[in-house]
């Protein structure tokens, strides 16, 4: 029963008194951490947060808090947040917020955010990177893209980046104009590459690129500089794990020297930017052009050294055998020396500089009018060198 001197409070009375012993007990600013569940910017400029807490074992929610950072605190806050952080103030990132606790009659219980310090999110992000490197490692895919063949000419490169950034355009310059005239033919696979599409993107583009696995022989992931903390795009599960198991070797050139990315620890081969990884490639063929070099050149020793050793043993015969046999000899000498020189005259130097000349599409020499279509980019080699031309069209 209610004591008829005791007045009912009203609601608002009592929210009232609630805010008073609220503002009285709290009435200073905490740090406090917490997951952000929700992130709603308004028209206004203001931000409407929730942030949660979840039991480390069960991941269970344990607390729940709604939350504002007023548009002039927001107005300085977001974009110093993705300048330290990479990233957007977004849900599902690791936070530590300075509040103030608030209580008001209509709304209730609210914190307001003054502050963020993004050094805490980043230490998340770092344990998370870590996490899943584990998490790969026990799963037994982290090294397989490492242990894929790299091929002897890797000519046909998907590239994944994004079509307007500078590192792309760095790399095809790189390959087309390397001193060598080796011939590359690189092909765009766009895909964001910054932002929260990245994961999807470069998936998406590996997708694509698994519809023709044939045509290619490497991958190569580039972009154009940008901030450390930007990498974090990079740092995936999903995009690591896809990447890990892709059944063609991987090349990346998204970073710098010093900064990692889960990525970089899956790939093939790291290169430190888009040129570098260019330059990987054209190292690699110059590798097998100087194996070949090495090899033509044994071959022209091998064999003059066959013909001066069948000299010098005729040279033996004839100052032992009388004069008719020495004759005979002398004529078979003769057989030799042409045979030699129809060797000269046979070779691929010496062909070349008659005017004849070489072609080849995809490597292979063109035999016949069926070797080639429309559209086939061929290298034909002539005495001194080597040029490129482009089929138009065909004719008996």
């Amino acid at each position: 029963m209610i004591n008829s001197v005791e007045e009912p409070l009203t609601l608002y009375s009592l929210n009232n008194l609630v805010r008073g012993a609220i503002n009285k007990t709290l009435p200073l600013r905490y740090w406090v951490t917490g997951e952000l569940s929700e992130v709603r910017e308004a028209s206004n400029g203001h931000c409407y947060i929730e942030l949660v807490q979840r039991d480390e074992v069960t991941n269970e929610l344990v607390a729940k808090a709604r939350g504002t950072v007023w548009a002039r605190v927001y107005s300085l806050l977001r974009p110093y947040f993705f300048e330290q952080t990479g990233q957007p103030f977004a849900a599902g990132l690791k936070v530590l917020l300075q509040v103030s606790v608030g209580f008001h009659e209509l709304y209730g219980y609210t914190l307001d955010v003054c502050d963020i310090e993004p050094a805490f999110t980043i230490g998340d992000m770092v344990r998370q990177k870590q996490l899943i490197i584990k998490r790969l490692t026990e799963e037994g895919v982290i090294d397989l893209n490492k242990e894929l063949d790299f091929p002897l000419l890797p000519q046909r490169i998907a590239v994944i980046s994004s079509s307007s950034a500078a590192g792309y355009g760095d790399f095809c310059d790189q390959l087309l104009g390397n001193r060598y005239g080796f011939v590359f033919y690189p092909r765009l696979f766009p895909a964001p590459m910054q932002g929260s599409g990245v994961e999807q993107g470069i998936i998406a583009a590996l997708d694509e690129i698994s519809k023709n696995i044939d045509c290619w022989d490497v991958v190569v992931i580039i972009r154009g500089g940008g901030a450390t903390s930007e990498l974090s795009c990079f740092d995936t599960y999903d995009l690591a794990c896809n990447c890990a198991q892709f059944p063609l070797p991987i090349i990346t050139g998204i970073g710098h020297q010093r900064d990692e990315s889960v990525l970089d620890v899956v790939a093939h081969t790291r290169a430190k930017t888009p040129t570098a990884a260019a330059e990987l490639l054209i190292h690699a063929m110059l590798s097998q052009a100087t194996m070949l070099s090495d090899i033509q050149a044994g071959m022209a020793v091998a064999a003059k050294k066959r013909l001066d050793d069948a000299h010098t043993r005729l040279q033996a015969v004839l100052q032992r055998l009388p004069v008719a046999t020495a004759l005979f000899m002398q004529s078979q000498h003769h057989k030799l020396d042409l045979c030699q020189r129809s060797m000269e005259a046979a070779s691929p130097e010496h062909i070349l500089a008659l005017g004849y000349s070489i072609t080849r599409v995809n490597g292979k020499a063109v035999r016949s009018l069926d070797d080639v279509m429309p559209g086939d980019s061929v290298a034909t080699m002539v005495a001194g060198g080597e040029f490129i031309s482009v089929i138009t069209e065909k004719k008996k």
